[in-house]
């Protein structure tokens, strides 16, 4: 019966590679690559941020255990190689995607400590 299960389920390899598209869309690889053409701090943000709470909301849905999200951060990381990005934007974005993914809730609704 499980092996049935996770035959209806939606891969996370695909679904990491659908998400390295979507975000080439927004931010293509030629623009990671040109060090005269800079994306704003803020627009980057808003980018990455859709981009790992659609990671979240698969993680979430498919009830993804610590090997599917082992599966979803590597897929999305080679996809993103194979789109062309530097090194240090595939580092950067694969770090925060696992960051995001493996988050407890309470760590979302906590207040950060003052200063």
């Amino acid at each position: 019966m499980g092996m049935l299960n996770s035959a209806r389920r939606p891969n996370a390899n695909e679904f990491a590679k659908q998400l390295a598209l979507d975000l080439s869309a927004h931010y293509p690889p030629s623009l990671d690559q040109s060090p005269q053409k800079r994306v704003s701090v803020n627009r980057m943000t808003r980018i990455l941020e859709d981009t790992f709470s659609r990671a979240e909301s698969f993680k979430n849905e498919q009830q993804l255990g610590w090997f599917g999200k082992a599966r979803l951060g590597n897929s999305f990381r080679w996809a993103l190689k194979e789109l062309g990005y530097s090194d240090p934007f595939i580092e950067m974005a694969t770090e925060g995607l696992i960051v995001f993914i493996t988050r407890n809730a309470k760590d979302k609704t906590a207040t950060p400590p003052s200063p």
